[in-house]
């Protein structure tokens, strides 16, 4: 009897312990507006340590990286306009420190998922900086007409 009680608390400290981490992964699915306030003045903080030529710190590195990573899972999930500026804040952060494949990332999504943003010229200014040669969409002549309205 003492064993299948301990079973059934068991699985019910597991099933409870589940159903959390789902209601965690729901809640987390979207960034609130502190979190991206929190990315944005940590990409400040990390820029001003650049120009001032402060050496960075591994927690500085830790904080870069985990900036990008949760920019990347929320575009997994939808892309929002707010992140645009996030994405071009560390590519300009991970341009001034010389990572170029991680900077091209940056403005590379910029340019595919906010391209109708303020900051896509910007980003495709920063890419041909950096000497990537950016190619214009390409609009077939259906495409043209309809837009003037033939």
């Amino acid at each position: 009897m003492k064993k299948f009680l301990i079973w059934v608390l068991a699985g019910f400290f597991l099933l409870s312990a589940i159903s959390l981490d789902v209601s965690a992964a729901k809640k987390s699915s979207k960034l609130s507006k502190e979190a991206i306030a929190q990315m944005s003045d940590d990409i400040d903080n990390l820029t001003k340590k650049i120009y001032a030529r402060a050496l960075l710190s591994p927690k500085d590195n830790e904080t870069l990286i985990g900036i990008k990573i949760q920019l990347d899972n929320q575009m997994l999930s939808a892309a929002n306009t707010e992140l645009a500026p996030l994405y071009y804040k560390a590519g300009n952060v991970y341009r001034l420190r010389d990572m170029k494949p991680e900077a091209i990332d940056c403005y590379q999504t910029i340019l595919e998922n906010f391209s109708d943003t303020a900051l896509a010229p910007k980003a495709r200014a920063a890419l041909e900086e950096m000497g990537i040669k950016v190619a214009m969409p390409v609009v077939s002549d259906e495409d043209s007409e309809e837009d003037e309205g033939i």
